[in-house]
């Protein structure tokens, strides 16, 4: 298909930052600051992460969702609008924080913040000296138009990506008030992601004050091992898993046996976004969010059911998860991940911004998806073994003498009778189907309300089924294009195409 141009406001790179005026376009986006040595640059690659959720809007639309019923209210008329809007995968146009458009906004203020950057490197003439520098701003722009790519357009598909229509894939500063760009494909967004990728991953190096907030080695190993699944590449994904995980064995992931069940509720949820004393967290992020306020009681969260069918008593080993899911009654089920910060602005009034530590790329994820990688290659002793890794960190009590799967016990216990539940672009070997099923599985209950459900319910085309507490079904089909979310209206007003419905 021919990429069409079109002109879009600085809604592609400095959404946020306009105004009225249009003076502020011939400036840099770092409060104005001359950018004139390494130390500014990475200054100003603090501001190229999205510090915005993406759980908040993918998990009700996901498989993970279930109707508590009216009495369960978040207290919050826009949160409680989000999150019924996206459980019934409808288009909404609100744009605070939480919601697609504000994640658009971030994302792409994130992008125009790695893009100062490159352009900065250059100028100062791109010595040895910036080379970290430049690493960790490839990988950023990498990262946001990947995940912008992955929320707002079709999943990845070898056969029609190449005509399916992507997102901007932006890769200069905003200069003046209106740019052309090309949306242009979903493939052509890919090429440029794997362009940046593997352009970045040899020069990023690891000296950090707090490394869980950049693209260190294993972090920006564990994007690329996240890359080259949705589009297929299995040996990669193995490789770049395998340097993001390192030598460390079960000892670098989260050990949910050992060290969350005993602690209370407030310790949980310290230490889940911890930077210093969590290993698995490879990369986190603080954005202004008030998530942490209402997801516990949101209407459309986790039920009785959704909780019984993600938190089996009994995992596939036979025996109970580790986790501990905390409420009472229907209303308020909630597994311990998030913590406001509360920064105040006006101590007067009292008044100030809310924010929340996300996790987005962990060792966890990294491992279950070298063990998809390995299932899809027939390699199934060593998927096997990752596998039963994650398991011995998050069973109760887990003994591997009797707690250890074999490759009959997955293949048995993981069957899959319905050979249409996953679709994706790319065939599934018969022998490899369990063995995807049983990471997806454990991916959804470890991954619960981190967002990450939906880009697998995404990626394999699953059907997904809503019910109300009326017994009232109401489905996703595959391929239904409610599976891309609705480019935002200001977006589109400077003649971005919208998505099809």
């Amino acid at each position: 298909m021919k990429n069409i141009k079109y002109n879009i406001t600085t809604i592609v790179a400095l959404f946020l930052m306009i105004s009225s005026c249009s003076d502020i376009l011939d400036e840099t986006p770092d409060n104005r600051t001359t950018i004139d040595s390494p130390e500014k640059i990475a200054e100003l690659l603090v501001g190229a992460y999205p510090d915005a959720a993406y759980v908040s809007f993918l998990e009700p639309m996901s498989d993970n969702a279930g109707d508590k019923g009216p009495s369960a209210d978040t207290g919050i008329d826009f949160a409680t609008t989000l999150n019924e809007r996206m459980f019934f995968w409808d288009d909404i146009n609100d744009t605070d924080e939480d919601t697609p458009t504000y994640y658009w906004n971030r994302a792409y203020k994130a992008i125009a913040q790695a893009n100062q950057a490159l352009l900065s490197i250059e100028e100062l003439g791109g010595n040895a000296e910036f080379n970290h520098l430049k690493g960790e701003a490839l990988i950023c722009r990498a990262y946001a138009h990947f995940m912008l790519v992955n929320i707002f357009s079709k999943t990845y598909n070898s056969s029609t990506s190449a005509s399916d229509i992507g997102i901007p894939y932006v890769t200069e500063p905003e200069t003046v008030l209106l740019g052309d760009y090309e949306r242009g494909t979903v493939e052509n967004v890919y090429n440029n992601i794997r362009e940046d990728l593997e352009q970045g991953l040899p020069l990023v190096e690891d000296d950090y004050n707090v490394p869980a907030y950049h693209f260190t080695k294993k972090t920006a190993n564990a994007f690329a091992a996240r890359f080259y699944l949705v589009i297929g590449e299995w040996q990669k994904v193995v490789n770049h898993s395998t340097l993001a995980i390192g030598t460390g064995g079960a000892g670098v992931l989260r050990d949910w046996e050992n060290n969350y069940r005993p602690a209370t509720y407030s310790e949980q949820t310290t230490l889940y976004t911890s930077s210093n004393f969590e290993p698995a967290n490879l990369l986190l992020v603080s954005a202004e969010s008030i998530y942490d306020r209402y997801h516990y009681a949101a209407r459309y969260q986790l039920n009785n059911d959704k909780r019984d069918e993600i938190f089996p008593n009994a995992n596939g080993t036979g025996q109970p998860w580790s986790y501990s899911v905390f409420g009472s009654g229907d209303l308020y089920f909630n597994i311990p991940k998030f913590q406001e910060y509360f920064k105040v602005t006006n101590q007067a009034a009292g008044t100030g911004n809310a924010f929340v530590t996300f996790v987005l790329l962990s060792t966890d994820e990294a491992l279950l998806n070298r063990a998809e990688a390995y299932a899809m290659l027939g390699q199934l002793d060593n998927a096997l073994a990752d596998i039963n890794m994650s398991y011995s960190v998050k069973t109760r009590l887990y003994d591997p003498a009797f707690d250890e799967l074999t490759v009959l016990d997955v293949q048995t216990r993981f069957e899959v009778t319905d050979p249409t539940t996953y679709t994706p672009f790319y065939t599934i070997p018969a022998e490899s189907l369990a063995f995807v099923h049983a990471v997806l599985t454990i991916k959804r209950t470890i991954f619960y309300n981190d967002g990450l459900r939906w880009f697998d319910n995404k990626r394999h085309n699953m059907v997904i089924e809503h019910q109300d507490i009326f017994g009232n079904t109401f489905t996703l089909p595959k391929d239904d294009n409610r599976r891309l979310l609705q480019i935002p209206e200001a977006a589109q007003s400077f003649g971005i195409q919208q998505n099809p419905r």
